[in-house]
């Protein structure tokens, strides 16, 4: 193959860099492991019924990242509307908001806390973060437990820098009002959630996928920076003039042939979590009480659900409805040898929602994702920018959730391509 610039891996991120690429008269290819593009993205059908892989939404309103996207892709608008299932009962999100749901002396419970919670108390984790905004006992009961199911950690084990922004820390008077009324008035960070028609949340791919040059199948052996050589396990070695990897950073460590022992015992210190979807397709309508719910109790193992035909009656057939239930692991909490069994377990679980019965099941599938979500152990600052700074001196080039080793979001993930894209652009001229 001829030199050009290479891009490894076709989440969002690397068909951003390869579009933005090719919009600068810049020839690019790029270089997929699987056997289709999106990445954390994709979208796959089983028997008409269309799931994602994990929950999807879009509601990133930055005018460039919108017009590529949503600007392209005919899509359904949503109220960001989320509940809880703590113990039997259904509760809006966030419960901080919205204790109404609760019994009395539960409230009460969480209200003396929050008045007694000291917020200038000395924040060295996430554990300490949580009992600071919201007072120990409504720490302990909710997020405590969340975070061991969603992180796969006691707080405790988290620093506390990537939460902000990302959840709600209400007011007392907020707190008060929520505990008295129903009707409370949305904090969600995202204001709309967006989703397209049909074809999935994988469809707001499809504007970055018409032109690029994409090779599926793709396995990595080896990258050699020195001689700028790629070589993969179907035989085929690649030159190229600049290389952008999307893939994660441990991984790609591990196959640059010049990397240090250090450098890759470096990375092997980036915490990630791996992700189980359930995806169960019923024949009944309207079985979920809102676009996705989050599961308190510790014996249910999913920790999120969300209901794909609610994002789109499309996505499942007439009369039908959908969930798809997560459950993440890690090096802290390994995963089941037998995914069919751990689906089997799960879906006897969830009828502890009582939204469906076994009889209404059409369609039950499980799958895993090695990769689903960076972990932010106090290693991960040193230990990324180390690797970060060793890529830049073998002149690779890094971008999206894995490469950045960052908590990004959709419209994130497609400027940090478009970034790297831009990078490689103004090194061309």
């Amino acid at each position: 193959m001829n030199k050009e610039i290479v891009i490894l891996g076709a989440g969002i991120a690397g068909l951003s860099a390869a579009y933005h690429l090719k919009e600068a008269g810049i020839p690019n290819i790029v270089a997929e492991k699987e056997n289709t593009y999106g990445g954390l993205c994709n979208s796959f059908e089983i028997r008409g019924f269309m799931f994602d892989t994990f929950a999807h939404i879009s509601f990133d309103n930055e005018e460039t990242t919108y017009h590529m996207l949503e600007g392209n892709v005919p899509h359904w608008t949503h109220e960001s509307e989320a509940v809880n299932f703590n113990q039997g009962s259904w509760i809006k999100n966030p419960v901080q908001n919205n204790l109404s749901g609760l019994p009395v002396e539960e409230r009460i419970r969480i209200i003396k806390g929050f008045i007694e919670r000291t917020p200038d108390r000395n924040i060295e984790n996430y554990g300490d973060w949580l009992r600071a905004m919201f007072g120990d006992y409504f720490a302990e009961k909710f997020p405590y437990k969340y975070t061991r199911k969603y992180w796969t950690v006691d707080p405790e084990q988290l620093e506390s820098n990537w939460i902000k922004g990302r959840m709600y820390t209400p007011a007392l008077e907020e707190v008060l009002r929520g505990a008295m009324e129903e009707d409370t008035r949305s904090v969600h960070y995202s204001k709309e959630a967006r989703y397209p028609v049909r074809g999935g949340f994988k469809s707001f791919l499809d504007p970055l996928v018409k032109n690029a040059d994409i090779r599926y199948c793709m396995d990595i052996l080896e990258i050699d920076p020195r001689h700028k050589v790629i070589r993969f396990g179907n035989g085929e070695e690649w030159e190229y003039d600049k290389l952008i990897s999307t893939i994660p950073l441990p991984e790609l460590c591990h196959i640059i042939n010049t990397a240090p022992e250090s450098i890759r015992k470096t990375a092997d210190r980036l915490d990630y979590t791996s992700g189980v979807m359930v995806s169960i397709g019923l024949a009944r309508p309207c079985v979920s009480p809102a676009l996705w719910f989050y599961i308190y109790d510790e014996e249910i193992l999913p920790a999120r659900v969300y209901a794909p035909d609610i994002k789109s009656s499309n996505n499942v057939p007439h009369g039908c409805s959908a969930l798809q239930a997560e459950i993440y692991y890690s090096r802290y909490k390994k995963m089941p040898d037998d995914l069919e069994q751990l689906k089997e377990d799960v879906i006897h679980q969830m009828f502890k929602l009582n939204l469906f019965k076994e009889e209404d099941i059409v369609v039950s599938d499980v799958r895993m994702k090695q990769y689903a979500n960076i972990m932010f152990t106090p290693e991960i600052y040193d230990a990324r920018d180390a690797v970060h700074q060793y890529l830049k001196s073998v002149d690779i080039e890094y971008a999206g959730r894995w490469g950045e080793w960052d908590y990004l979001w959709v419209g994130q993930s497609f400027r940090s391509g478009r970034d790297a894209a831009e990078r490689c652009i103004k090194q061309s001229f």
